[in-house]
C-alpha cells in the first residue's frame, strides 16, 4: 500500500503503512442506504400512468449518478490515500486518476503534534499535524487511525534519523 518496497532506498526501512480512517466512509456508507432506499420506493411506489417506464428510468439514472458522486467516488478517494512512515521518510500519497506524492525526509521535521477531539479518542483516530523546513512547511494529516502509536513510531524514526542510525 503507498510506497512499493522497490521504491525504498538502501537501508531504508517500513516502519507502518495506513490509510485515512474508515471513520471517512460513514456518511459514504448512509449515503449508498438512504438513495437505494429512496430510489427503490420511488420506483416501487410510483404511480401508473402513461409514461411511468420513462419516470422509472430517470429515478434510476438521478440514484446511480448520486450513488457515484456521494458514495463511490469518497471510496475510490479513501481507498486511494495512503500515507507509509519508513526510517528516512514520511510519504504522503493521494490520487486517483492524477497521482500526487509527498515525502517528508524526517531530517527535514522539525515539530509533531496530535490532535483527538473526543469521537477521535473514542475511536482511535485524530489529526497529526508535521511541521517541516520543506516548501510546504505545514502538514495535516486528518483522520489518522491509532494516532498516539503513529507519533510514537514518528517520534522513534525522528530520534534514530537524528542519532544518524537510521
Amino acid at each position: 500500500m503507498g510506497l512499493p518496497d522497490h521504491h525504498l532506498t538502501e537501508g531504508e526501512q517500513r516502519i507502518r503503512a495506513f490509510r485515512p480512517h474508515w471513520k471517512r466512509l460513514v456518511v459514504p456508507l448512509l449515503a449508498l442506504i438512504l438513495i437505494i432506499a429512496g430510489s427503490s420506493a420511488a420506483i416501487f411506489f410510483m404511480p401508473a400512468f402513461e409514461y411511468d417506464a420513462y419516470a422509472r428510468i430517470a429515478v434510476a439514472v438521478i440514484a446511480v449518478g448520486l450513488l457515484t458522486v456521494w458514495s463511490f467516488v469518497p471510496y475510490v478517494q479513501w481507498k486511494n490515500t495512503s500515507y507509509v512512515l519508513t526510517s528516512h521518510r514520511l510519504t504522503i500519497s493521494t490520487g486517483v486518476l492524477n497521482k500526487s506524492n509527498d515525502d517528508i525526509p524526517m531530517s527535514k521535521v522539525n515539530t509533531v503534534s496530535a490532535d483527538q477531539t473526543l469521537m477521535g479518542r473514542i475511536l482511535g483516530c485524530g489529526t497529526l499535524n508535521v511541521e517541516s523546513a520543506g516548501e510546504q512547511g505545514h502538514i495535516t494529516l486528518r483522520d489518522i487511525p491509532h494516532i498516539q502509536d503513529v507519533r510514537a513510531e514518528l517520534f522513534r524514526a525522528l530520534d534514530d534519523a537524528s542519532d544518524g542510525d537510521p
